[in-house]
């Protein structure tokens, strides 16, 4: 079973089923997709041969909005409202969070993502550079931001420019293809608009992504108006964070002109269903407006405290379910579209590649369980996908041709989690402490 993972030669899966044919996938040296289809398998001597049969062959999965270290806050604070869940729970433990703690916390991260078929996340939290230092280890693509937050405060703004160029120069220093870096301003009533302006000239300086929180509560949009007599999306805009390259988390509380506004600018607007619905923000996002309008939609499980999981085929569910009730309309969002979402679209959004299985595109690839419960009859396998399995029915996973899961099986899973047990017992011990 080792040799699977050390290995970094060429693959090939055989007798996989996409959309109901069975095919070969052959993976070159350079983790890329040379050849799929029926009998490829004769055309390529691969250095490893997966057997694909009972297994349905489906993209790798995007987050494309996370804040991966909070698995150690799972289950902290749960069922309160979004300010007390904040100021009482969230942020004072967050105040004594180390380097330490955000290595253990994104590894436990990756390793829910792979055992659920996610290959690439985008990424906002603090510490950084040791994010980047776990995603190295386990093997899956990230974008990475520094959350930018100066409160309006001239010191404080500073101090993030210098986070954020640090962080940037940081990741660019790796020269690790999986990892990059974008620019995260953490939304427009934490950030002053001259720390939203500074943020889009850096990021089109250094050509990389803006990843912000946009119109998650219908309190930032009230507060957005009374203080700049305009609504959150335009202030972005007017400050220059509306671009194709931009991830806007949440969108929920967006009238119809700023969903135009983010399809013009070829903003990727990122759907939060489950976080949204446990927070209660009261709104779902206006998806039928972002779709009519061009803005490219694909899917985020937001953090672990809010979720509280991080299995992106459920958020597929989650979003179709939730799409179709808060607006009436059971042909809204359906399973292809939702399936789109999480794979091409998300793919998109980070600049991963086309997010789909085809010759030349990378080979970042999940095999899912034909046989299981979830997946039988195969009458839809999207419907199945969406509608009635979860991560659990993810057998093997590959990011860039490299075997990151085979059978359940993630190489050091037990010592990933008991260390992100004992970072969190250890957080919690030193901030009950000092209270």
């Amino acid at each position: 079973m080792n040799d699977i993972f050390t290995a970094r030669g060429s693959v090939l899966i055989a007798g996989a089923t996409i959309n109901g044919s069975t095919v070969d996938i052959a993976i070159d040296e350079t983790g890329t997709i040379a050849g799929i289809g029926e009998g490829i398998r004769r055309e390529y001597d691969a250095d490893v041969v997966i057997d694909g049969s009972d297994r349905l062959a489906v993209p790798g999965l995007v987050n494309t909005h996370t804040h991966a270290a909070m698995t150690l806050l799972r289950g902290y604070g749960d069922d309160m409202p979004l300010a007390e869940w904040l100021t009482q729970k969230i942020w004072p433990l967050e105040a004594h969070l180390s380097g330490d703690d955000v290595y253990a916390g994104t590894k436990l991260a990756c390793l829910e993502m792979i055992k659920s078929g996610t290959v690439a996340f985008n990424d906002m939290y603090f510490f950084m550079d040791r994010a980047a230092q776990a995603v190295d280890d386990m093997g899956l693509r990230a974008t990475l931001a520094y959350g930018f937050i100066d409160l309006g405060m001239e010191e404080k703004r500073e101090a993030e420019i210098r986070a954020t160029e640090a962080l940037v120069a940081h990741v660019k220093s790796l020269d690790n293809p999986r990892i990059r870096a974008a620019v995260g301003p953490h939304s427009v009533y934490t950030v002053s608009p001259e720390g939203l302006r500074w943020c889009a000239t850096f990021a089109e300086e250094q050509g990389i992504g803006i990843h912000v929180h946009l119109s998650e509560t219908e309190k930032e949009v009230v507060d957005c108006v009374a203080e700049f007599g305009k609504r959150p999306a335009v202030l972005l805009d007017e400050c220059g964070c509306l671009t194709p390259r931009t991830v806007a988390a949440h969108c929920c509380w967006l009238d119809e002109a700023e969903c135009r506004l983010l399809g013009e600018r070829g903003v990727s607007a990122s759907h939060n269903p489950a976080s949204n619905m446990k927070l209660a923000v009261n709104r779902a996002m206006p998806y039928r407006w972002l779709k009519q309008y061009g803005a490219n939609v694909c899917l985020g499980t937001d953090g672990c405290a809010s979720n509280n999981n991080l299995d992106l085929m459920e958020e597929m569910k989650f979003a179709a379910l939730l799409q179709k009730f808060a607006w009436n309309s059971p042909t809204l969002l359906p399973a292809g579209e939702a399936v789109a979402m999480a794979t091409a679209a998300g793919a998109r959004a980070l600049g991963t590649g086309p997010g789909t299985l085809t010759a030349g595109a990378p080979a970042d690839i999940v095999l899912l369980d034909a046989r299981a419960a979830c997946n039988t009859p195969l009458h839809h396998a999207d419907s199945n996908l969406v509608y009635a399995c979860n991560g659990g029915a993810v057998m093997t996973v590959l990011c860039q041709g490299r075997v990151l899961m085979h059978e359940r099986t993630v190489p050091g899973e037990e010592e990933i989690v008991r260390g992100a047990a004992a970072a969190a017992r250890a957080l919690v011990g030193r901030a009950r402490e000092a209270s």
